[in-house]
């Protein structure tokens, strides 16, 4: 919802700063530095909502955390699904290794030795 409002928000003070003819008489018509005022104070009169009426802010923190449950909740059923549908090994498909049997051993990964330090 707040993604909404920003959007709208940042459209709108996008329309205000085109220079679009508002009319023959341009009577109507706002200035970018105006419209960045009205913003401004707009923006400062919305984070002040929380004092003045303190059952919107629990409201919508109630909202954000049942969202939030929400989500999580269907991330689960997604993971779930998906795992079931792609979960199980392919077991058809054969690579090219070749598993070590106990008469041979395993290949060792040689250990790089240290270069010697030049002599002065």
């Amino acid at each position: 919802m707040g993604f909404l409002f920003r959007t709208a928000f940042w459209f709108s003070l996008v329309l205000l700063l085109l220079p679009l003819g508002t009319g023959p008489d341009g009577e109507n018509s706002v200035s970018p530095l105006q419209a960045i005022f009205a913003a401004r104070e707009a923006v400062g009169d919305i984070a002040g909502i929380c004092e003045r009426k303190p059952e919107v802010c629990e409201t919508g923190k109630a909202a954000m955390q049942t969202i939030g449950v929400r989500a999580r909740e269907s991330a689960r059923i997604a993971y779930e699904a998906l795992d079931q549908q792609f979960g199980q090994p392919d077991t058809a498909t054969r690579t090219g290794s070749v598993p070590a049997t106990d008469d041979e051993p395993a290949m060792a990964v040689p250990t790089p030795t240290p270069a010697p330090a030049p002599a002065n």
